[in-house]
């Protein structure tokens, strides 16, 4: 018993010198005990654990941590220098304008008295109040450099200006004689007018994949309308002359960019925006002056006694103009599918915020139908796409 527990104890002293490193005297093992040789071979040269420089492998991590996290830092750096800020700007205010531009124009179109109101009037004011803008940008100091633009250009941008004002001065009716959230669904069906123009008008070859998207845009259109509290048929049809003139304008713009030079003179796709939109607004006078002119006095009498109807009507000219600018911008910046998700988004956002905002009726078929109606439009914009991949 003696003897196990000199071994036991002869084994820890070794083990503990060895593993601390400290030395290991004749005299500490021979008061063990007797039994010193067979152990003999135990004794290695060296510590089990090998004595730590703590200020060399301090700073080596520190040093490594430090690359580390630099290089983390990079990484963040560089995903941030490969996001477009001036794009995501351009979407961002693209849809706060039109969102804002459907409340004021239909709070003034309220105040005005709706259909039978003043709605030539305030369409044809609204592209006026946004031509005066466009003007100060020339004249201000580091403004916008003016076009230089010729008679003959000017000749060649009358039908797009014809069909911009068409399609705003029809869409504002259609907005006076119905809910907002109504005219946005039916504007949505743009695309069918679209393809009806470009494939008999224009002999543009429209995919049989896309003319077969266009029933369930028609149809989620009709299933909107069904449960639509607001419902008029001056709506409906004023939604659809506004969808036909913005068709028309699509395709004449198209014609207009390819025309040789003219991008050049006109400089930017500010200037090409702000020529177009004066040039609309002098065609809209006559129209409002042959239909509500004799009613002017009476509207000047609103304007300065309804702060309403003033208000309004300078401010969503003002974002009718910019959210349109904006929007010209950034189908320049992006691709045809991220313009149909775009546009896509923004009616959702404008029917839906627009209807809480002005306590308009959001049924659920009317909900579904919108869903439905606005989802083939982005369908029909992607289709081709997802069949050429295929």
């Amino acid at each position: 018993m003696k003897l196990s527990k000199s071994l036991v104890f002869l084994v820890l002293s070794i083990s503990s010198t060895a593993a601390f490193g400290l030395p290991r005297t004749p005299s500490a093992v021979k008061a063990a005990g007797q039994f010193t040789a067979p152990f003999n071979t135990l004794r290695d040269t060296s510590p089990l654990v090998q004595p730590v420089d703590v200020s060399t492998s301090l700073s080596s991590t520190l040093s490594t941590s430090s690359d580390s996290a630099v290089s983390t830092r990079g990484g963040v750096g560089g995903a941030l220098k490969n996001i477009d800020i001036p794009l995501l700007a351009y979407f961002f205010f693209w849809y706060v304008g039109n969102y804002y531009y459907n409340i004021t124009n239909k709070l003034a179109l309220k105040a005005a008295g709706g259909k039978t109101g003043f709605p030539m009037t305030i369409a044809s004011l609204q592209m006026g109040v946004g031509c005066l803008y466009a003007l100060f940008l020339w004249v201000a100091p580091d403004g916008r450099p003016t076009p230089k633009v010729n008679m003959d250009d000017i000749v060649k941008m009358l039908p797009v200006a014809f069909c911009a004002m068409g399609a705003h001065c029809a869409s504002v009716f259609a907005l006076s004689a119905g809910a907002v959230s109504f005219g946005q669904i039916v504007k949505s069906a743009e695309p069918a007018f679209a393809a009806v123009l470009s494939q008999f008008v224009y002999g543009k070859k429209i995919s049989k994949a896309k003319w077969l998207c266009l029933p369930i845009v028609i149809g989620g259109v009709i299933l909107a309308s069904v449960k639509e509290l607001d419902f008029a048929w001056a709506a409906l049809i004023s939604a659809c002359v506004a969808n036909l003139f913005a068709a028309f304008k699509g395709n004449e713009n198209k014609k207009l960019m390819d025309t040789p030079g003219i991008k050049d003179r006109l400089g930017t796709v500010g200037n090409q925006f702000a020529v177009t939109s004066i040039l609309a607004f002098i065609m809209s006078v006559p129209l409002f002056v042959l239909r509500e002119g004799s009613k002017w006095s009476e509207f000047v009498g609103l304007y300065k006694t309804n702060p309403i109807v003033s208000f309004n009507l300078i401010a969503s000219g003002l974002y009718f103009y910019g959210y349109n600018e904006l929007a010209t911008m950034t189908i320049k910046k992006t691709s045809a599918v991220t313009q149909s998700v775009a546009n896509t988004a923004k009616r959702v956002i404008v029917i839906v915020g627009v209807a809480i905002v002005l306590g308009e009726s959001l049924d659920p078929i009317k909900l579904l139908g919108c869903s439905i109606g606005i989802g083939g439009v982005f369908l029909y914009s992607i289709i081709d796409s997802l069949v050429a991949k295929k």
